[in-house]
């Protein structure tokens, strides 16, 4: 069975800092060398909020215990299937953070992550999370590695 085209993405928050993934541990790695946040691809009959809380407790050991829903973010390409992806920030949770299978996981400071190797898309909704925008509906098309078209609330982004 083919993975669903449904995720989730968490950026665990503490102190100014998020919990960031360098994915660097997979060999077939759509995001290979990039730094995301926490998350995955739903399973059968999921919802996002198990989605999530079960990402981030395989990913990271913790549990979450205050998450919100912040925006949906629906990546288009010219070389993998759309995908549509729940984003959300977590400000509390349980357990120790132990190690993960698919990358190495690091506390980074928020105004640092723009340094990091990104996808380009990532830092519009790293933007739209520090206004603290209520909710967003972002679609951000590649052509390769290249973002190409972005459009946030059903409206053109110009560069």
């Amino acid at each position: 069975m083919p993975k669903s085209n449904l995720t989730t993405l968490c950026y665990v928050e503490r102190d100014g800092y998020y919990l960031m993934m360098h994915r660097i541990k997979k060999e077939h790695d759509i995001n290979r060398d990039k730094w995301v946040g926490i998350g995955g691809h739903f399973e059968p009959d999921e919802s996002p909020e198990e989605c999530l809380l079960r990402e981030a407790k395989e990913e990271t050991g913790l549990v979450l215990l205050s998450y919100r829903l912040r925006g949906i973010v629906t990546f288009q390409s010219d070389a993998w299937q759309t995908e549509y992806m729940f984003l959300y920030t977590a400000d509390r949770f349980s357990g120790e953070l132990g190690q993960c299978r698919e990358g190495v996981l690091k506390w980074v400071r928020k105004d640092e992550v723009y340094e990091l190797p990104v996808w380009e898309g990532d830092k519009i909704f790293f933007r739209l999370l520090e206004e603290d925008r209520a909710f967003f509906s972002l679609k951000l098309r590649y052509q390769g590695d290249a973002l190409v078209e972005k459009v946030l609330d059903g409206v053109l982004l110009e560069d």
